[in-house]
């Protein structure tokens, strides 16, 4: 049975332990080995497969992660919505610790890291001026205020490369540049996502 609905799991989420029916699957891909098995189950009536990104007990760093053997084992499942949870920093005093945003823009300041399934004898563009799914993003927000979260819609992340924080003196260019959070992983899965029409 396919899986519809995708969750990557980020700092602080490792687990869905609202997941019933759970069952692991290890998917082996072209691309090397995901972050670990997928966690397939039913959350609120509906199939689930759920993956924490950096692995059991938080062990690959951000600039480590095989990010296309996580999109592409999703797909394999048959996932065609993706939702992607992280921790980040806020660059906006607006935005407190605990409130969620639901982004709508990246900004990208990693290097090297493989963020497409393209090359090697095949050349494609994607359309990437809205990486993120309108429609979900709703889906995502109204959930969460209803069950009281703080929720801003819409907004810039900017990708940095890490495992350190940014200093002062970046942060504040930043928000200067009009930036809104900052974080480490999910411009990649958005760019992969895409690419495999997640």
């Amino acid at each position: 049975m396919s899986v519809e609905i995708g969750i990557i799991g980020g700092s602080g989420l490792y687990d869905m332990a609202e997941l019933t029916g759970r069952e692991e699957r290890s998917i082996a891909t072209p691309f090397g080995d995901p972050s670990g098995p997928y966690v397939l189950g039913t959350l609120g009536g509906k199939r689930v497969a759920f993956l924490s990104r950096h692995g059991v007990g938080h062990r690959i760093l951000p600039s480590e992660l095989n990010f296309r053997a996580n999109i592409y084992g999703f797909k394999t499942l048959g996932v065609e919505r993706l939702l992607s949870a992280s921790a980040v920093g806020s660059l906006k005093e607006e935005y407190r610790p605990l409130d969620i945003l639901v982004p709508d823009q990246f900004f990208d300041r990693t290097a090297g890291r493989i963020s497409t399934f393209f090359g090697r004898g095949i050349a494609a563009h994607i359309a990437f001026a809205h990486p993120i799914c309108a429609t979900l993003s709703a889906i995502a927000a109204n959930a969460a205020e209803n069950v009281g979260a703080t929720v801003h819609r819409g907004g810039t992340y900017i990708n940095m490369e890490g495992p350190q924080f940014s200093t002062l003196a970046e942060s504040k260019l930043y928000r200067s540049w009009g930036m809104d959070v900052i974080g480490m992983t999910n411009l990649q899965e958005a760019k992969l996502a895409r690419e495999a029409e997640i």
